[in-house]
């Protein structure tokens, strides 16, 4: 059975103000933080206490992502994205992952924004179910993560 979630008189459902709320507490911190080495390593930081904090299975399946997409992509900036591990260039998030816990999902998610460069034609995917890092789905990663920052 599905979980119903019902929106407030605003509209937005408790999880939704939740992550609006987790937005705001980080760009008041990145404001704080201003810019540089420091700022880069807060924010480092912040990501691995996020993946630290995540209940299993989702806290192994965060961490091996972060290894693959800081290997594959080291110029990305890893920061937090409505309180999930993200990863970004010149300021901008290319990629994150969304824990299933948060989204109280049956899966969690890497999913690609608009900066990366996964076009296919006219459609193609951007968001991927995780449930289990197998060789083969590591090695999927590896190319998307590659592709997406070509």
């Amino acid at each position: 059975m599905n979980d119903v979630r019902k929106p407030g008189p605003d509209g937005f459902t408790e999880e939704e103000r939740a992550a609006i709320k987790e937005r705001a507490k980080e760009l008041k911190t990145a404001r704080r933080r201003g810019g540089g080495e420091e700022k880069a390593a807060a924010d480092r930081q912040d990501v691995l206490n996020t993946i630290a904090g995540l209940p299993r299975p989702d806290r192994a399946l965060a961490e091996r992502v972060h290894d693959i997409i800081t290997a594959e992509a080291p110029d990305l900036a890893p920061r937090l994205w409505y309180g999930m591990p993200a990863y970004a260039r010149n300021g901008k998030v290319l990629c994150f992952f969304l824990s299933a816990h948060k989204d109280k999902a049956r899966y969690s998610t890497l999913a690609f924004t608009g900066e990366a460069n996964l076009d296919d034609g006219a459609m193609w995917p951007t968001t991927y179910a995780l449930t289990e890092l197998t060789p083969s789905v590591e090695a999927a990663i590896r190319a998307l993560v590659r592709r997406a920052v070509s």
